[in-house]
């Protein structure tokens, strides 16, 4: 996830955004992984505490809007953040498996945890949006997609959203059903939906809606207006009086275009309604073909382990030359000139092999690294 999406979630002003996105640049120019929370925490704090030393190159790095970062990604932890960052990540070749006959499988992601807190809830499904933007190939207009995603309480992912993530999100949901992917955004009013947004989705299943006040009706009235008009058919009205098992629905024809709105009945579900227990929600996970490949969590040399090594050789170079590296043995602390041309040599091989590592890492449209693989 990259600095667009994480500063939705901590709540940052663009001035503080707009440091986090340098605290990502630095990081990505030297070669340096963030991988989860506590590297992305050591990060700021080193970008931070060499503010001078950054701000020729990339512009000021303000001490407070530094110190907004951690708070937000500290109190991220708590709740429980540092699980949900973190590698291994989700893979999404595992959302496109098929059963032994080829034919596709239902993956739900259970979030009822992750709802309680909305904002990351809606990052992370923007997280899948892009992050399947930027996985699959293109492939044209497939009479079939080769993955749906249905997102739940979709309203979450524009509420509170700037005009630049929304402009984002809109370009991807443009874009992506050249990828073979569809998208359902469930919500219980389309209004809920940007109109920019709204208007790129082809098929639209309305249920009921009832309408008791003024604002209710205005907001029945501007959900009908969303269907391609059936002359044989009372929209308006015919939203107030659907009933269990009745929807309204409207799809792409051959051709792209919307067809008028029908009045339908759905086929109700070849399944039971109620919730699983806990004891068969617990079979289902200990028989799925993933169990044992998200369970562990794996820590790998980041950032975190980096920039903790190069403090302490810093410190002890300075421990045994009595002060800092280039320093030793010269009367006053004054550098001498073999020391000022190593320390010259040293930045520069080190700035040519994080430029080196830092070009492999490349951020999609919305900031993540490109494909999910981090090298």
């Amino acid at each position: 996830m990259g600095p667009l999406l994480l500063g939705r979630i901590l709540h940052l002003n663009d001035i503080q955004g707009g440091v986090l996105s340098l605290i990502f640049r630095i990081a990505d120019d030297n070669g340096l992984l963030l991988l989860d929370l506590k590297d992305l925490r050591e990060m700021a704090r080193f970008v931070g505490d060499n503010a001078e030393r950054f701000r020729t190159e990339y512009g000021n790095v303000a001490a407070a809007s530094v110190g907004a970062i951690q708070r937000g990604l500290l109190a991220l932890e708590e709740q429980g953040g540092d699980r949900f960052f973190g590698e291994p990540a989700l893979d999404l070749q595992d959302l496109l498996r098929t059963d032994p006959s080829g034919k596709g499988m239902i993956n739900i992601l259970a979030a009822s945890r992750l709802m309680t807190s909305p904002a990351l809830y809606s990052t992370f499904l923007l997280y899948l949006l892009s992050e399947l933007f930027e996985r699959v190939p293109e492939v044209g207009d497939p009479a079939k997609p080769s993955l749906v995603f249905f997102f739940d309480e979709a309203h979450l992912l524009f509420t509170d959203a700037p005009k630049h993530l929304q402009e984002k999100i809109e370009q991807v949901v443009r874009l992506i059903r050249s990828k073979g992917a569809g998208i359902y955004f469930v919500t219980q009013n389309p209004l809920d939906l940007p109109e920019t947004v709204l208007g790129q989705l082809g098929n639209r299943v309305q249920h009921a809606l009832r309408a008791f006040t003024p604002k209710e009706q205005k907001a029945v009235k501007a959900a009908a207006d969303t269907f391609r008009a059936n002359p044989k058919l009372d929209v308006v009205r015919a939203i107030t009086e659907l009933g269990v098992g009745e929807a309204l629905v409207s799809v792409l024809d051959a051709k792209g275009s919307p067809t008028v709105v029908e009045r339908a009945f759905v086929l109700p579900p070849r399944s039971r309604l109620t919730p699983l227990s806990p004891e068969e929600r617990a079979q289902v996970v200990r028989e799925s073909v993933l169990q044992g490949r998200y369970e562990r969590i794996v820590d790998r040399e980041s950032a975190y382990e980096k920039l903790k090594e190069k403090a302490a050789q810093r410190g002890s170079a300075e421990a045994a030359g009595g002060g800092p590296p280039g320093h030793a043995g010269q009367a006053g602390g004054k550098p001498s000139q073999a020391g000022v041309l190593i320390g010259a040599m040293v930045k520069s091989a080190a700035h040519a092999i994080g430029s080196q590592l830092g070009r492999q890492i490349i951020r999609g449209v919305m900031g993540s690294i490109l494909g999910g693989r981090r090298r």
